[in-house]
């Protein structure tokens, strides 16, 4: 069978500098809301992965045909059933609820279940919440140089740099890389949160959130692992069109 995939080999377990690693119980407080949809090849190293650095993780299992809830479980994560799939951001709706009901809970990060994102990113992203002015601090694959731009796949790369373009609030929250999925963000805004519109289109949503609720925002530059397994879930160009044509329908909802 295909080889499996280890979604984060041991040098990312929250940076190489000793003097980043994070104390026994730093994060007792905080917890990851991974949306779960048919990643059962990947999910277990990944939540495994992450509960060495984050205790606490929520995994909303939106309606998977595979083994998905049964990985979750093995893993450890706490786990949460949709008898349907209804979609990323109703996934993530469902485990902002889930982890602000948990006694302690006072930070909050949304990330994925396919092995893109890296533990040694929200490590950084959730202190910055604890010693800056700030409510959410969203991730980008834009603020390197130049030079190292090009982790990111260059129709990928396009499809977000239009997304920025057609969005004056995006422009105006100063954010290059709006559907970015991993963020970090307080109790404030996870009380706030109340994601409407199902699919990829509530990093739209979130986006105008952070401007009608004047969420103090900040990015951290972080780093995407495009793997042959993530890029053969949905990094193609219908997919950016769906992502475009989401941004426009949240512009115009109430």
């Amino acid at each position: 069978g295909p080889r499996r995939h280890d979604a984060n080999p041991g040098a990312h377990d929250g940076g190489t500098d000793p003097a980043n690693l994070p104390a026994p119980g730093e994060f007792a407080d905080t917890w990851l809301i991974v949306p779960c949809f048919n990643e059962a090849t990947v999910i277990r190293g990944v939540l495994e992965n992450a509960l060495r650095t984050f205790p606490n993780i929520v995994a909303v299992n939106d309606g998977s045909r595979d083994a998905s809830a049964t990985e979750i479980h093995a893993a450890g994560a706490h786990l949460v059933n949709h008898p349907v799939n209804l979609g990323q951001g109703a996934a993530i709706q469902t485990g902002i609820e889930y982890a602000r009901a948990q006694a302690g809970a006072e930070y909050f990060v949304t990330f994925d279940a396919d092995g893109q994102h890296q533990v040694k990113d929200v490590v950084a992203m959730v202190r910055r919440l604890r010693d800056e002015p700030i409510d959410i601090v969203v991730g980008t694959r834009f603020g390197r140089p130049k030079s190292e731009d090009d982790q990111v796949p260059l129709i990928k790369r396009i499809v977000l740099k239009t997304v920025v373009a057609l969005s004056p609030k995006t422009r105006r929250l100063g954010l290059t890389d709006a559907h970015n999925g991993l963020r970090a963000f307080n109790r404030k805004v996870a009380l706030q949160t109340n994601l409407r519109m199902n699919g990829m289109s509530h990093a739209s949503e979130f986006v105008n959130l952070m401007d009608e609720l004047d969420w103090r925002v900040a990015e951290q530059p972080v780093d995407i692992l495009y793997t042959e397994y993530s890029m053969s879930k949905g990094q193609s160009l219908f997919n950016g069109v769906n992502i475009l044509s989401d941004s426009l329908i949240a512009r115009r909802l109430p």
